[in-house]
């Protein structure tokens, strides 16, 4: 394989800025049908899904989802539910105690505080027992459509390896890649970096000879430059 040429450095803020946008645009025609890979039919549900993700996968959520749902539908039922059949509903995923307490209060709070709904400002959301910043943009980019950025361990690794931020603090990075990106850009920006992530951009062994943005990168390397070797390295769908 040829050689990629790497990122010349130092760079200009406004080459930055239009390298991180050419970086978003070649994700984007190679992942064309990427998009949150937890399964949800209300802001209800993604909010919980949410909270449920951390420390499993989601393909493990997913299979627990209907079920859930099913038994506890909305905020008040879920508020109401028996601390012992939640538990064992969500055993699966792992920390369920923590998770078991995390949704009830959560619920309980929609009820107390919003009338069971899920309010769609990132003000209200982080003063929800349990979430964050990142389940909040999650929600809000996801079910209401309002723009915002989700730092999770992708997408913070991803920012750093393609240079656009030197920031490990979540928040931090939110703010610094939001300001290379229209605002509108932000949610579909999330999938891309996850997804990309997800599938070639690991955390110990990137594939680089097989990554549809090398020659945008400056970690271009890090992982194998041989095509056929990088190859093997990608993966066709999202954790299992």
């Amino acid at each position: 394989m040829s050689a990629v040429p790497r990122v010349a450095a130092p760079e200009t803020r406004t080459g930055l800025v239009r390298r991180a946008r050419r970086i978003d645009r070649a994700l984007a025609e190679h992942y064309p049908d990427a998009h949150i890979e937890l399964d949800f039919d209300d802001s209800f549900q993604l909010l919980v899904v949410t909270v449920l993700s951390a420390q499993t996968t989601d393909r493990r959520v997913n299979a627990v989802r209907p079920i859930l749902f099913a038994a506890y539908p909305d905020a008040a039922a879920m508020a109401a539910a028996p601390r012992e059949h939640l538990e064992q509903l969500i055993g699966p995923l792992g920390f369920f105690r923590a998770k078991t307490d995390a949704l009830l209060k959560l619920s309980a709070a929609l009820v107390e505080r919003y009338d069971g709904k899920v309010p769609p400002r990132l003000d209200d959301l982080v003063t929800l027992p349990g979430v964050g910043r990142k389940t909040a943009n999650v929600v809000l980019g996801n079910a209401f459509g309002i723009p915002g950025i989700t730092v999770d361990t992708h997408f913070g690794r991803l920012s750093r390896r393609f240079g656009w931020t030197d920031e490990t603090d979540p928040v931090k990075v939110e703010h610094a890649v939001g300001a290379l990106f229209p605002k509108k850009d932000w949610v579909m920006l999330c999938h891309h970096l996850i997804w990309h992530g997800r599938r070639i951009c690991h955390a110990k062994k990137p594939a680089c000879g097989a990554c549809p943005v090398a020659r945008w990168c400056p970690a271009y390397g890090e992982g194998p430059v041989d095509p056929l070797t990088a190859a093997k390295l990608v993966k066709t769908e999202g954790p299992a």
